[in-house]
C-alpha cells in the first residue's frame, strides 16, 4: 500500500482511546455511538485544514486588528448511503449550512459487482470541492464507483476528500489506482475489518457495527 494523498490522523492519546473504546466488544451501544460520533469529529475537523482559506484582518473587541483566515466558500457533502450518513452529523457540526448529497451503492446479486443505484447531489457540484463520507472501507468498491459518478458530473478528482474512520491497505490500494489524484483521510489502516455487525442506526450515529 503506497500513496502519496493519504492522510492519517495525528496520533495521539485521544484518538487511541476512541478507536480502543470502538472495537472493544464489552463496549455498551450507546458508548459505541458516543465514541464513534468523537472519532467522526476528529476526522471532519482534520479535514477542513485540507481545503483552501484565504486571509483576513479583523478588529477585536479591543480595538486591535488581527490577521487570520477565512475558509474559502464552495464545499460540499456527499454521503454513500447508508454508512456515510452517520458522519453527516459531525460534518454539520463542523460546516453550518453545508449542502450534503446522498449515493447509493448495490452489488448485483449475481456478480457481487457494485453500481450506483441512486444519485442525488447538488447541481453545481461540478464547481464545488467534495466532501466523500464512508465510515469504514473494507474493499473500496462502493468509494470506486460513486467517485467514478461524480467525475460523470464534472467533480475534478483533485477536488474529492474521502474520509473515514478505519480503511484496510487493499482498499487504500484499490482506490487510488483507480483514482490516483483522490486524497484519503483516515483515523487508521487496519488490516483486518470485522464487519459482522456493519448496519448502521436510522439516525445520525453509527449503530452496533463492530472492527
Amino acid at each position: 500500500m503506497t500513496t502519496e494523498r493519504l492522510i492519517l490522523l495525528q496520533p495521539s492519546n485521544n484518538v487511541r482511546e476512541l478507536q480502543t473504546i470502538i472495537r472493544d466488544k464489552e463496549t455498551s451501544r450507546s458508548d459505541f455511538i458516543f465514541a464513534a460520533d468523537r472519532l467522526i469529529r476528529l476526522v471532519v475537523e482534520e479535514s477542513l485544514s485540507h481545503f483552501p482559506y484565504t486571509e483576513a484582518v479583523v478588529e477585536t473587541p479591543l480595538g486591535e486588528m488581527f490577521k487570520g483566515l477565512r475558509h474559502v466558500p464552495g464545499n460540499c457533502g456527499v454521503s454513500i448511503v447508508r454508512s456515510g450518513e452517520a458522519m453527516e452529523k459531525g460534518l454539520r457540526a463542523c460546516c453550518k449550512g453545508i449542502r450534503i448529497g446522498k449515493v447509493l451503492v448495490v452489488n448485483d446479486e449475481d456478480t457481487r459487482a457494485a453500481h450506483v443505484c441512486y444519485l442525488k447531489v447538488p447541481n453545481d457540484i461540478s464547481d464545488r470541492r467534495v466532501i466523500l463520507l464512508y465510515p469504514v472501507i473494507a474493499s473500496g468498491n462502493a468509494c470506486v464507483e460513486c467517485i467514478k459518478e461524480l467525475l460523470c458530473r464534472g467533480v475534478s478528482e483533485r477536488q474529492i476528500l474521502l474520509l473515514s474512520l478505519f480503511a484496510t491497505p487493499s482498499s487504500i490500494t484499490e482506490i487510488s489506482k483507480e483514482y490516483p489524484a483522490i486524497t484519503i483521510l483516515t483515523s487508521e489502516v487496519y488490516e483486518h475489518l470485522c464487519l459482522g455487525l456493519g448496519h448502521i442506526n436510522k439516525g445520525s450515529s453509527l449503530g452496533m457495527m463492530r472492527i
